[in-house]
């Protein structure tokens, strides 16, 4: 069978967080995503301005979430690696924790890691190849 056409690039990722509340207040507040749907209380769908969506899902006592699953990091684009300097002063100044500082990388990437409310590692990139295609 020939492969389908080309896909639109991976737009979604859905997380189980812990505090609903301070999840969304990360990514909405901190981050600047907006709002997409809330279908009930334990779960929010969120944007960044319709390019992407993030669900965030409340994590149910009986889910066992020990298994296989294993996401390294979820990464935001910024336009420029100013940019990610910025970013870095701005979440470090509300308390983010941050695992590494902005660095240049070979490939012409500029980025840094931090953690959200769940521990999960978030990385702010500008990534040229990336956003030359957006």
């Amino acid at each position: 069978m020939k492969r389908p056409a080309k896909h639109l690039g991976m737009r979604h990722l859905a997380l189980f967080v812990e505090d609903l509340a301070a999840a969304e207040h990360f990514y909405v507040e901190l981050l600047g995503m907006d709002v997409e749907w809330r279908p009930d209380d334990a779960n929010v769908y969120l944007t960044s301005q319709g390019h992407d969506n993030l669900a965030l899902h409340s994590k149910q006592p009986d889910l066992d979430t020990s298994g296989g699953q294993k996401l390294d990091h979820l990464g935001f684009i910024m336009n420029t690696a100013e940019e990610v300097d910025q970013w870095y002063e701005f979440l470090k100044e509300n308390g983010v924790q941050m695992l590494t500082e902005p660095r240049r990388h070979r490939d012409g990437a500029t980025s840094f890691y931090c953690l959200d409310p769940d521990g999960n590692r978030v990385q702010m990139i500008h990534h040229p190849p990336i956003v030359s295609s957006i």
